[in-house]
């Protein structure tokens, strides 16, 4: 079959990990031809102010260089710029005269630096910082004079001024507005970051309109609207940019501030798409790197045909990139009358932290001498988290020290928001590559590769994992000694062979022991039970204690647990337990803490006849199974409606009870934020608020107390009965066996849970494998009760 043609315009970061992607998901499908305006390979534009800063040289912020271009048989063209498109004909045509055809194209051909159309700003001494051109322009300038003039008091404005500064140049930031960065950050936090700058060496005049550069051939100084005068050498401007839509708008392609593109990047024209700054989504045009990056993975997926629901928008959040500066703005962070926020101001130490709500939702953050909670607050604004007036102030009773501790972070925590790589990400590719510097780390992971903000996080982790204080072990470990492989690699094995016994899989896969051991043989037949649902009909007929469902004892005798969903029960059933137990001469009854009854001790020759005459469902909770319901019931605590929280309960185990899983699952659903069911310390919780229900996963109330997670807030049972049984199912298909919620939940990392069952195909995906495994499930009961 023939590849089809794919054209990229544009040689720059978001057209370039748009091909990453597509080359990662379908490495045969396209022959792929890249030109670019400037005369090198792929690298990193946002790390240019770093350069200047003296952190990093020009060589280090490359991306990918020629060999990766020639290893994925990419032809490259640099240097080279596309004039036309003829759409007409799917033919580009380049300045050098060459033409290429097409079968899809895609135009990533990023912004242009915003020139202040003044007298004077075509002299020499005035550049722009976009390229690796101007860098170098600065940096020689920077030999030879001392005054320079920065116009923008925005990101790129601020990060260039700093490196100017280490130039060894005077430094003074001209900005039209008020304070700075006044798209991103309060009068508080701009306030904090200028005498902060200021200490640093950095000059400010603001409330300034630059009306001319004067000098003869070369700049000598600025002129402002109100008549004063700067004297500078060098002027650097930095006043935005805009969409470079040139190209787009003379080949028929339609533009507004930029190319207009649906949620999977397409244009109006067919075969052509658009990704990065040049590109306008639902009325917003970006120009930070990870909703670029978030723009390419959806783009990526769609021209490669596998199935998403697109690009749907990203949230905004900025992290400046000076040294001894930690600075974190998401969001909408001026407040209207519609918003409330909460703020902490730590004077001596220099810390300011505001959240923004609106609808109880977080709209904005601002965070200035402490970024710790970033990524916390962060993930709760875009999953838009309802957070109950009482822990909103518990958001920012943070540490007031500044920085993190490794130790305690968490493995699933994200370190490099860009990339989306977590602690435990960096912590495995060290140990197991045996990285050493901060570069390694970003090559192997991504991590500090795109926009660098998060470079001092990776360097304290980095010092962290290589230090005596660091315990924390992420390693390969074998089902157990019969094998070497690990539990993942052997159900893969399975799947692949499809081997269908434990005999089958102990011989193929070479066990060290001929019968397995105590570790390995359960779980071999729970990964069978889960590859083939079908699997436990085909075994020899169940024991009798589990085909009458009851429990047997260490002395030998039997327990009986008479089902009451809920923990509810009626007179009837109450006086039928009661009858039962006094025919039969059971004397050893209980209520548990499961809100259960207990009959304990039954010897085996009247089993069956208790079971007759009790005529009703039992429970049975031994193993790893979901675990009877707890809920709470009563009005000593509060007087809330205890109905919902019962109804919900009922229906969760209705459809699990004694579901198989990796682990025993305990579940509590509470009424309300009394918590009367322990709900948050249970592997998952539900807790009913004004809002709908909050659900949490990765509780735990054994010797050591876990808190659970948030995973979700859902508006009603149904939406949270469905969420419940979704995560239950992924937790069955993506956990190892015996590992608990808590453990799978730090692996896999709560990001990735809530994707996975937020993502409406993929959840309805597992609601009807959980639904077929039920019904072979309850076959199988039926027929041994025919037995």
């Amino acid at each position: 079959m023939r590849k089809q043609k794919l054209v990229l315009v544009g040689n720059g970061m978001a057209g370039v990990r748009c091909i990453e992607e597509i080359v990662t998901l379908n490495p045969e499908a396209f022959e792929i031809t890249i030109f670019g305006s400037e005369p090198h390979v792929n690298y990193n534009r946002i790390l240019l102010s770093t350069v200047l800063q003296g952190d990093t040289s020009l060589e280090d912020i490359t991306i990918n260089d020629r060999n990766w271009y020639e290893g994925k048989q990419i032809k490259l063209f640099t240097g080279e710029t596309v004039v036309k498109i003829d759409t007409a004909k799917q033919v580009v045509i380049t300045d050098k005269k060459q033409e290429i055809s097409y079968d899809r194209l895609i135009i990533a051909t990023g912004s242009v630096p915003f020139l202040l159309p003044i007298p004077g700003s075509d002299k020499e001494g005035v550049t722009t910082f976009r390229t690796i051109e101007d860098c170098q322009s600065i940096m020689e300038t920077a030999k030879h004079y001392k005054k320079a003039a920065v116009i923008g008091g925005g990101l790129l404005g601020l990060e260039a001024a700093r490196g100017l500064l280490n130039l060894g140049m005077e430094v003074s930031v001209i900005h039209i507005g008020q304070y700075l960065l006044d798209r991103q950050l309060d009068q508080t936090a701009a306030k904090m970051l200028q005498a902060e700058l200021e200490n640093q060496g950095m000059k400010f005049l603001f409330e300034k309109q630059t009306q001319e550069v004067i000098g003869s051939s070369r700049t000598e100084g600025l002129i402002f609207s109100d008549g004063t005068k700067l004297d500078v050498d060098l002027v650097v401007m930095s006043a935005g940019v805009r969409p470079n839509v040139q190209l787009a708008r003379e080949s028929g392609i339609e533009i507004n501030r930029a190319i207009l593109v649906n949620d999977f990047l397409q244009t109006n024209i067919e075969n052509i798409y658009a990704v990065g700054e040049c590109v306008e989504h639902r009325g917003s045009v970006y120009g930070l790197v990870k909703p670029l990056y978030e723009q390419g993975k959806a783009l990526a997926k769609h021209i490669c045909g596998i199935e998403d629901q697109g690009y749907k928008g990203s949230v905004l959040s900025t992290q400046l990139k000076i040294s001894g500066i930690e600075l974190f703005s998401a969001g909408q962070v001026d407040e209207d009358p519609s918003s409330k926020s909460i703020k902490l101001y730590d004077e001596v130490n220099q810390i300011y932290k505001k959240v923004i709500f609106k609808d109880h939702k977080i709209n904005g953050v601002v965070l200035f001498g402490n970024t710790s909670d970033r990524t916390k607050l962060l993930d709760m604004m875009i999953k838009q988290q309802d957070v109950p007036d009482l822990e909103k102030a518990a958001l920012l009773q943070s540490s007031p020290e500044v920085g993190i501790s490794m130790a305690s972070m968490p493995l699933s925590e994200i370190v490099c928001n860009c990339n989306g790589v977590s602690k435990g990400a960096i912590l495995e590719a060290v140990q197991k590559e045996g990285l050493t510097t901060v570069d390694q780390v970003k090559k192997c992971t991504k991590a500090s590769g795109s926009c660098g903000g998060c470079k001092p996080l990776v360097t304290e982790l980095l010092s962290y994992i290589k230090s005596d204080a660091c315990n924390e072990i992420i390693k390969k470990k074998s089902m157990c000694s019969c094998t070497s492989l690990t539990e993942d690699e052997v159900v893969q094995e399975m799947q692949l062979l499809g081997l269908t016994t434990p005999q089958e899989v102990v011989e193929k896969l070479n066990w060290n022991s001929k019968n397995g051991c105590s570790t390995c043989r359960p779980a071999l037949e729970y990964y069978l039970g889960m590859i083939y649902p079908e699997y436990e009909s085909e075994q020899e007929p169940p024991f009798e204690d589990e085909r009458l469902n009851v429990i047997v004892q260490e002395n030998g005798a039997y327990t009986l647990i008479p089902q009451m969903y809920g923990g509810i029960t009626s007179a009837e059933q109450l006086r039928t337990i009661a009858n039962v137990a006094e025919k039969y001469g059971v004397k050893n009854i209980a209520v548990t803490s499961e809100q259960r009854i207990h009959l304990m001790d039954v010897k085996k020759d009247v089993l069956s006849e208790i079971c007759a005459d009790l005529n009703m469902p039992l429970s049975s909770t031994y193993g790893n199974r979901v675990q009877n319901v707890k809920t709470c019931i009563g009005e000593h605590v509060c007087q809330c409606n205890k109905q919902p929280s019962l109804k919900l309960a009922v229906t969760l185990e209705r459809k699990l009870a004694s579901l198989k899983t990796p682990y025993r699952v305990k579940i509590g659903v509470s009424a309300c934020m009394h918590n009367g069911a322990g709900s948050t310390t249970k592997d998952i919780g539900i807790i009913g608020t004004g809002l709908g229900w909050e659900i949490y996963v990765g509780g735990s109330s054994g010797r050591m107390v876990r808190a659970g997670q948030l995973l979700a807030v859902v508006p009603t049972e149904a939406e949270a009965a469905e969420i419940i049984m979704g995560l239950i199912q992924y937790y069955r298909e993506s956990a190892n066996y015996l590992e608990r919620t808590w453990q799978w939940l730090d692996r896999l990392g709560l990001i990735h849970v809530r994707e996975a069952l937020f993502d409406q195909e993929l959840r309805q995906e597992l609601l009807v494998r959980l639904d077929e495994e039920l019904s072979v499930r309850k076959s199988i009961l039926v027929n041994s009760d025919h037995q």
